[in-house]
C-alpha cells in the first residue's frame, strides 16, 4: 500500500460529526463492511465513508450459521487489518455477543480494546432502551456509539429468525422509543435493520443522528450492506442486498483458467521464471 507523497495530501478522516451535518445537508451516507486490508483500502479509495468491521463476519467469512460465535479477538483482528489499510474512512467495529451486555462496565472494556488495540474509530452494538447505560458510558468516555435496531442478528434466537421488525403500531412506537433514547445516551448514528420503509423514513425524521438502513427502504440518511453480498461473492443474498458485480463468477473463471494452465504446463513461462 503506498504512502501519500508531499505531491498528493492525505485526505481528511470521516469523523462522527461529517456523518451528522451530512444528514443536515441531506447528502447520502454510504457504508460497507470490511474485514481484511485489501478490500478496505479498494473500498476506502473508492470514497466510502464508513467501513463496518461487522460481526456479520461470522456468516461472510467463517460459514457460521449466525453471528454469535464471533469473538472480541476475531474483531480485533479483523479490524486492526482494516484500519491499517484505511486512509479516509471511519472504521466501526462491532461488540460481538457476549461482550457488552452484562453490563455498561462489560461493553467499556470491550470498547476500549477496539479503539486502543484494533485503533477503531466507533463502535456498534445491538439494542436500545435496555443498553442506553451501556451507550452514555461509552460516550461519556470518549469511545463514539453507533446503535443498531430493528432486526438485531445477536438476537436471532430471540426474535425467531430473520424477521422484518417494527410491524404494526406498538412495535413501532417501541422502535422510535428505542431510537430516541439511544440518541439520548450519545448515538452519533443507528443502523436500521429489516425495518418496513414508512417506519424508517418516521424515525429518521424524528431523529437529529443519522440513520442507517439494511432492508430498511430509501428513506434512510445512509445506506450498508456485506460487501459480498454487494459484490455477489456471498453464499446467501437476502432480498434487501443489491447486487453490483459478480465477483464470485470472476473469481472462479480465474481459479479454473490458472488450474487449467498449470494442468497444461502452460503456466509457468519463462516470463514467470528466475533464469540465475
Amino acid at each position: 500500500m503506498s504512502e501519500p507523497t508531499s505531491a498528493t495530501p492525505a485526505p481528511k478522516r470521516v469523523r462522527v460529526h461529517h456523518l451528522r451535518e451530512a444528514k443536515e445537508r441531506g447528502e447520502r451516507i454510504t457504508m460497507l463492511t470490511a474485514y481484511d486490508a485489501p478490500t478496505a483500502q479498494i473500498f476506502d479509495e473508492a470514497g466510502t465513508e464508513v467501513l463496518l468491521v461487522g460481526d456479520s463476519m461470522g456468516n461472510a467469512l467463517y460459514g457460521h450459521a449466525t453471528t454469535l460465535p464471533v469473538t472480541v479477538e476475531d474483531v480485533l483482528r479483523h479490524a486492526r487489518a482494516v484500519v491499517s489499510a484505511t486512509r479516509r474512512a471511519l472504521v466501526v467495529a462491532d461488540l460481538p455477543f457476549g461482550s457488552y451486555e452484562a453490563s455498561p462496565a462489560q461493553a467499556h472494556a470491550a470498547g476500549v480494546r477496539m479503539l486502543k488495540e484494533a485503533g477503531a474509530h466507533a463502535v456498534k452494538l445491538e439494542g436500545g432502551r435496555h443498553v442506553a447505560e451501556h451507550v452514555r458510558l461509552l460516550t461519556s468516555t470518549g469511545i463514539p456509539v453507533m446503535g443498531h435496531l430493528g432486526f438485531t442478528p445477536q438476537s436471532e434466537n430471540t426474535l425467531g429468525g430473520k424477521r422484518v421488525q417494527g410491524r404494526g403500531q406498538d412495535a413501532a412506537e417501541r422502535l422510535t422509543e428505542d431510537a430516541l433514547a439511544l440518541q439520548e445516551a450519545g448515538a452519533f448514528a443507528i443502523v436500521l435493520e429489516m425495518v418496513p420503509a414508512p417506519l424508517a423514513a418516521q424515525v429518521t425524521e424524528v431523529l437529529a443522528v443519522p440513520t442507517i438502513g439494511i432492508g430498511a427502504g430509501p428513506d434512510c440518511d445512509g445506506q450498508v450492506l456485506v460487501w459480498m453480498d454487494m459484490a455477489g461473492l456471498g453464499v446467501w443474498s437476502p432480498r434487501f442486498a443489491k447486487k453490483y458485480a459478480d465477483v464470485g463468477a470472476v473469481l472462479s473463471a480465474a481459479a479454473r483458467a490458472y488450474n487449467d494452465e498449470v494442468r497444461s504446463g502452460a503456466f509457468p513461462t519463462a516470463e514467470h521464471s528466475f533464469t540465475d
